[in-house]
C-alpha cells in the first residue's frame, strides 16, 4: 500500500512538472520584443502622383477567417485563400492612399503561414508600419480538436502607405484587470499604433486602435488613453484615428459617445440618424469601426462603408476622402 502511495505521489508530482513546463513554454513569445514595432521600406512601386485629395481605409481583417472567426470550426486554406483574392480584387477597386488594419496575421499556422500584410501591401504600397500584438506558440482556441491549439500565432496591426512613413509608436493599453492569470498569458495586447505619414510634405499622424472587445469598463479605460493620445497631437498636426474601437454607436452608454460629443472632431461615413453598421458582415447589425479626423486642419470629401468586401472578414471596412488645409 505505502509503495502505491509514493507512486501515485511520484506520479502526480511529474504531471504538475510537465504542465508548468508545458505552460511556459505554451505562453512564450516566438519573436524578439525589438521585432513587434518595425518600418519597412521595399521601393518596389511607383510614388503616387501629386494630388490634393487622399484616401484612407480602416478594416479589421478578421486574419481573413470571414464568418469563421471566433468559431470553433477548422479553417480550410480554400477559406483563407479566397477571402484574401476577394480582399485583394476590392483593395485595387477602391485604390486607397493608407490602410489601416486589425487582425492581420503576419505568419500564423492558423492562416496557413501567410504574411497577410505583404500580400495586402504588394498591391502598391512601399511603405509598411508593423506593430504585433499576439506573439505565442499555442493558442487554446478552438477548445476542439486540441490538434489545432498547437502552432504560432504572430498577429497584429498594420498602416500600409503609399506615401512615406516617418515614425512609428506602439502603445501598448490596459490589460482586463480581473483576468485569471493562466488565461491572461495567452490574451492579446490591445495597442494604439502611432504613425507618421508625410502627405505633400506634411506631417500627418494615424491612430490605429483594436479596442477591448469583451469587457467593457477595461475598454472604457483604453479609450480613454487614446483620446489623450489623439488629443495631444491634434494641437500640432492633421490627427486621424480610425481603427475598430468595439464600442457601438447605438448604445448611449458607450464610450464611443464621448468623441461624438466633440465639436472639432469630425467622423467619417457617419450619421447616427441612419448608421451604416460595419459588424458582421453576414447581417450587419452594428457600428464599431470608425475614421476620427481634426476639422480645423482636415476637410473631409466624402465616406462610405466598403459593403462590396462582403464576408473576406466578418467587419466592413470603412473609407474616407479627405484633403489637408
Amino acid at each position: 500500500m505505502k509503495r502505491v502511495f509514493k507512486f501515485v505521489i511520484r506520479f502526480f508530482l511529474l504531471l504538475i512538472i510537465a504542465f508548468v513546463i508545458f505552460f511556459f513554454w505554451a505562453s512564450s513569445s516566438t519573436l524578439n520584443e525589438n521585432e513587434y514595432s518595425k518600418l519597412v521600406e521595399v521601393d518596389q512601386f511607383e510614388s503616387p502622383k501629386a494630388d490634393s485629395i487622399y484616401s484612407i481605409v480602416t478594416y479589421n481583417i478578421g486574419y481573413l477567417s470571414g464568418m469563421t472567426n471566433n468559431k470553433a470550426i477548422d479553417k480550410s486554406k480554400k477559406l483563407f485563400d479566397d477571402n484574401l483574392k476577394k480582399v485583394q480584387f476590392e483593395t485595387k477597386k477602391v485604390n486607397p492612399d493608407i490602410i489601416a488594419l486589425q487582425e492581420i496575421d503576419f505568419d500564423a499556422s492558423r492562416s496557413y503561414n501567410i504574411n497577410q500584410e505583404s500580400e495586402i501591401a504588394n498591391l502598391g504600397y512601399n511603405y509598411r508600419a508593423t506593430s504585433v500584438n499576439w506573439d505565442k506558440k499555442y493558442l487554446p482556441f478552438p477548445y476542439w480538436p486540441i490538434s489545432l491549439q498547437f502552432g504560432k500565432v504572430v498577429s497584429g496591426q498594420s498602416i500600409i502607405s503609399k506615401y512615406y512613413l516617418k515614425e512609428q509608436e506602439r502603445v501598448v493599453l490596459q490589460r482586463v484587470a480581473e483576468t485569471p492569470y493562466y488565461r491572461d498569458a495567452f490574451y492579446l495586447d490591445r495597442l494604439a499604433q502611432v504613425v507618421k505619414v508625410v502627405l505633400d510634405k506634411q506631417e500627418v499622424i494615424v491612430i490605429n486602435v483594436h479596442l477591448e472587445a469583451f469587457e467593457k469598463e477595461t475598454r472604457a479605460h483604453q479609450f480613454n488613453k487614446v483620446l489623450a493620445i489623439f488629443n495631444r497631437y491634434k494641437k500640432d498636426y492633421p490627427t486621424i484615428l480610425i481603427g475598430d474601437f468595439n464600442s457601438r454607436a447605438r448604445d448611449s452608454d458607450a464610450i464611443i459617445h464621448k468623441i461624438f460629443a466633440m465639436e472639432d472632431v469630425g467622423n467619417a461615413a457617419f450619421n447616427l440618424n441612419l448608421l451604416e453598421n460595419t459588424f458582421d458582415t453576414k447581417a450587419p447589425f452594428e457600428r464599431i469601426d470608425y475614421i476620427f479626423y481634426t476639422k480645423k486642419s482636415i476637410k473631409y470629401v466624402s465616406g462610405r462603408v466598403l459593403n462590396d468586401f462582403g464576408q473576406a472578414s466578418d467587419h466592413f471596412p470603412v473609407f474616407m476622402e479627405f484633403k489637408l488645409k
